[in-house]
């Protein structure tokens, strides 16, 4: 197992109650320290003034003497005797003593991150009861002499890397009242001598790769309150239901992900106690493949004590009447299952008195079908619904508007049309997104209250145009608004940069026709961290005000001009994203880059800046891609930029760059994996360092006037040797709470043409050093890149012979070598290159016969042209000793076979042309009537028209 830290995007608003939910069973072990601290039947537990015992702080010491890594200082109080005679154990972080003993009581260690062994001298520490060594490193198995350690009553290992099997010995710590064994990297069977363990009130043993045979032991452990066994495999174990209807004081349950629609016998009718009632309180049997039958079982762990029910990401196609009669229940989640029934329909089975406590409803992603109805308002205590990605249609009742408590509303992504009611405007709603719908905005007839608690709307991607939807700024309390991509084709209202004073954090306009200037963008911005996106559009004039705390500000693709020295209002260092490309700024890049050093992205591409790279471009030691081709930028590249060493997208192209391609490039830029230098002025030879970026996927350096030799080193840059890709490397994740992403983009020579690519540009493996005056042969070791798809070598002055194991390039699918002083023949392997659907091996002094094979016959003669000596297909020139053209056949022959050839292929055209159509009409009518399919279809067809023509594109030629 290895530790990975995660960046949280709060892209939706079930985020934050998500993030409560997992955080409370997260801490459940911390809840359980505070309580036994507060109620342990010890004395005291407070750090004590007296001298700790000296055996016990030897111990102490002992401990930390096995500990190899100690990141957080958690430990750095603990010193021995000659280093603070009076600095006593008992004051040492994470020790608690007996006030009046003095002995050690509780050792708590929690996520210290500690990396080493435990010591054995703990058993030394006699009087301990509470232990936790969670969230460290403490690798192999639990040691054996734990087993001894009977006296603890609360026992937390979990995030600790532990491996092996639980140790049976574990049962033998029969005074434990809470013991937490996972996530661990545990495996086998959990030991029957757990069931011993009888006065345990929590157990958790969630994520090991354990399995459970024979689940009858825990029906011995009466006194458990809590029980998270998520993750490990319960398919052998009949008969649980049973043993949980033993735990009469269970109120925690979480089954989560383990293989219960696999046991062939769950439950057993026959040992039913009929004066039980369920006492289980929180329930969570998500990701278990059940399907509805599980509803006959479910109902006897079930009671009006049920607060909390999680069955998402089942196979459920519908929901049975008592859960509609379970009193007390307020979170019910059912997403991701599959329910093609009528949303209205699911309702009414809830109609009872779940109906008044129901607050939170998730049935996202199950196939929900139907409108939103006017039944929702019977649900009166909802503060949350949760709708997205069904197949819901028809227009949102005004219900939900009205809906007194309701505070978050999604329902992006469904079939949803018309207006949006002008009762939205008096609604307690906070959070609303209808994003992905076919919606049209509040009536231009409506009266909008300006009395609206909306704070955050999403509306991409809906059909507010053409007209600007001037109704949201009557929405007074706004701080995130996204208008993407709704078909605004309209200027933008002047007053509307000054309708929110200092409250927005979100704004984005993307991707639609909004033309007029922007006055200001920093009055409307809070003054924390704040995104801006109007990319995309057709905006114009200068920018002259901006927030100084943004984060992101994304104003790419449109008609902006002037001089960028905005740059530097923004001063807080906050920002991670910067894109002002493809627009028609003036003037040099200012040279206040030290407040970015949090900046991750900057594009300035495609406009007319010009000077030198400021030299606070050091500065940006966090830059992960630095895009600013197609300017007029001059000067050397200045040493500073090797400062930048997150650097993995470089693209510098297409400006007047000039001076030594720099050595550094190769040496501390080592995490690039896109380089670009085309089109500037570059001199002098190659580096060899170049070759030490091993992830280098596309390197770019034509169109210069570097000379010399092609370093025959290239064939370290193992991204082009080996298998594999490494996915997403361009995509960078936005740090703010947009969970949005930048995706790297670059204009290739591909087959003979400029052509830009986004996503798939993972998936190119690409050298281009043409147009410069490198000399010298084609290096042998270039044949080991067995994985590039594209090498373009042209209009150099390279001589020698086209290397003999060029075929060993089986991924090649360009490759061109023309204008050059290439002799000799063409090597025979070149025809085992079966990819290849673009080859350019013109104006060289190449000779002999092309060798023979389906692709090199295939192209054009054009693509040999130029020398004299080549001959044979597809060249009209024959080699030496080939037959002469036969003689053409007798005219009557020629008569009665196109007689013959006729007849056949017109019973050819006519199958052809019935079978297309019969194939092509039902293709139609299936798409037409489901209609999620079409969606489905026509979404796959936009995500992968890239990747097809990269992938695919042998077939097309």
């Amino acid at each position: 197992m290895t530790k990975k830290i995660c960046h949280i995007h709060f892209a939706h608003p079930l985020f934050f109650i998500t993030l409560v939910l997992v955080l409370s069973s997260f801490t459940t072990s911390t809840t359980a320290h505070s309580w036994f601290k507060e109620t342990a039947t010890y004395p005291d537990h407070h750090a004590s003034n007296n001298k700790c015992i000296d055996k016990e702080k030897h111990a102490l010491l002992h401990f930390k003497s096995y500990i190899r890594q100690d990141p957080e200082g958690l430990l750095s109080t603990w010193k021995d005797e000659k280093e603070a005679a009076t600095n006593y154990c008992c004051n040492w972080s994470g020790v608690t003593c007996n006030n009046q003993t003095g002995h050690v009581t509780s050792l708590d260690l929690r996520f210290g991150f500690l990396e080493g062994k435990i010591s054995p001298l703990l058993l030394n520490l006699s009087y301990l009861n509470h232990l936790d060594l969670s969230g460290n490193s403490f690798s192999g198995t639990i040691p054996i002499f734990f087993g001894s350690m009977t006296q603890l009553v609360y026992l937390d290992l979990s995030f600790s890397f532990f491996s092996g099997t639980i140790p049976k010995f574990i049962g033998s710590m029969t005074w434990l009242r809470y013991l937490y064994l996972g996530p661990n990297d545990f495996s086998g069977v959990i030991p029957s001598e757990l069931g011993n363990l009888t006065n345990l009130q929590g157990l958790s043993l969630d994520s090991l790769s354990c399995t459970i045979e024979n689940i009858d032991w825990l029906s011995r452990l009466s006194q458990l309150e809590d029980l998270d066994m998520s993750g490990i495999s319960l398919s052998k174990a009949d008969n649980w239901v049973n043993v949980i209807q033993s735990l009469q004081r269970l109120s925690s349950l979480s089954l989560e992900g383990c293989d219960l629609s696999h046991v062939m016998h769950p439950y057993s009718s026959s040992s039913v106690n009929s004066s039980f009632s369920s006492s289980i309180v929180t329930l969570s049997l998500i990701d278990n493949n059940l399907n509805s039958s599980m509803y006959r079982w479910l109902f006897t762990l079930t009671s009006n004590k049920l607060v909390e029910l999680y069955l998402s990401r089942n196979k459920l196609d519908g929901v049975p009447k008592y859960l509609g009669n379970l009193c007390s229940l307020t979170y019910l989640s059912l997403d991701y299952n599959s329910m093609p029934s009528k949303f209205p329909n699911f309702l009414k089975n809830l109609s009872g008195c779940t109906s008044f406590t129901l607050q939170v409803l998730d049935v996202s992603s199950s196939q929900f079908t139907g409108s939103l109805s006017n039944d929702i308002i019977n649900f009166s205590s909802l503060e949350a619904l949760y709708l997205y990605n069904n197949q819901l249609n028809g227009t949102i009742s005004e219900n939900v508007w009205q809906l007194p408590k309701l505070i978050e509303l999604d329902v992006s992504s469904n079939f949803l049309k018309g207006d949006i009611s002008e009762k939205i405007g008096k609604s307690n709603i906070v959070n609303v997104n209808l994003s992905n719908n076919s919606i049209e905005g509040v009536s231009l007839n409506a009266h909008m209250s300006n009395l609206s608690n909306v704070e955050h709307i999403d509306l991409s991607s809906c059909k507010l145009g053409p007209h600007f939807p001037k109704w949201i700024q009557t929405m007074k309390n706004l701080s995130r608004i996204s208008l993407a991509n709704t078909g605004i084709l309209d200027i933008i209202p002047k007053d509307f940069w000054n309708m929110w004073p200092s409250h927005l954090t979100y704004l984005d306009t993307s991707f639609n026709n909004i033309s007029g200037m922007i006055t200001d963008l920093s009055s409307n911005f809070d003054h924390r961290s704040s995104t801006i996106d109007l990319s995309s559009n057709n905006f114009h004039g200068r920018i002259q005000n901006v927030s100084s705390s943004l984060e992101m500000l994304d104003v790419s693709r449109n008609k902006f001009y002037g001089e960028i020295f905005f740059l530097c209002q923004i001063v807080d260092g906050s920002l991670t994203h910067l894109d002002l490309s493809h627009n028609s700024f003036t003037g040099q890049i200012p040279d206040c880059l030290w407040n970015f050093k949090e900046l991750k992205i900057l594009c300035l591409g495609d406009n007319n800046l010009s000077g030198r790279l400021p030299a606070s471009i050091k500065y940006l030691t966090s830059l992960e891609v630095l895009y600013i081709p197609n300017n007029s930028l001059s000067g050397e590249l200045p040493s500073s930029l090797q400062n930048c060493t997150e650097l993995t997208f470089l693209d510098l192209g297409a400006n007047k760059f000039s001076g030594n391609v720099p050595v550094w490039i190769g040496e501390k830029l080592s995490r690039l994996y896109a380089l670009s230098l085309t089109s500037n002025n570059f001199f002098k030879t190659i580096p060899s360092q170049l070759c030490q970026l091993v992830y280098l996927q596309i390197l770019d350096l034509s169109m210069n006037k570097l000379i010399g030799n092609i370093p025959s080193c290239l064939n370290n840059l193992t991204s082009m040797v080996q298998d594999g890709l490494a996915i997403n490397q361009n995509v960078h994740l936005s740090n703010n709470n947009s969970g949005g992403e930048y995706v790297d983009h670059a204009m290739i020579k591909w087959q003979g043409r400029a052509r830009e690519f986004g996503k798939t540009l993972q998936l190119v493996k690409i050298i281009n050093l043409s147009s410069n005056n490198l000399t010298g042969k084609i290096p042998d070791e270039l044949t080991g890149l067995h994985k590039l798809i594209a090498l373009d070598l042209s209009k150099n002055a390279l001589h020698g012979k086209i290397p003999s194991k060029i075929g060993k390039m089986k991924a090649l699918q360009i490759l061109d070598l023309s204008r050059n002083n290439l002799s000799g023949r063409i090597p025979s392997s070149m025809s085992q290159i079966t990819l290849l659907n673009y080859l350019d091996i013109s104006y060289n002094n190449l000779t002999g016969r092309i060798p023979s094979g389906t692709q090199l016959q295939s192209f054009e003669p054009s693509r040999y042209t130029g020398n004299e000596g080549l001959c044979g297909l597809p060249l009209s020139k024959y080699c030496p000793g080939d037959k002469e053209k036969e003689a053409p056949p007798v005219i009557g022959e020629i008569q009665e076979d196109e007689e013959d050839m006729d007849d056949l292929q017109r019973w050819f055209y006519i199958g052809g042309a019935t079978g297309f159509s019969i194939g092509f009409w039902l293709l139609c009518m299936a798409l037409l009537v489901n209609r999620h399919g079409r969606h489905a279809f026509f979404h796959f067809l936009d995500n992968f028209e890239d990747w097809v023509y990269v992938k695919v594109v042998l077939f097309i030629a």
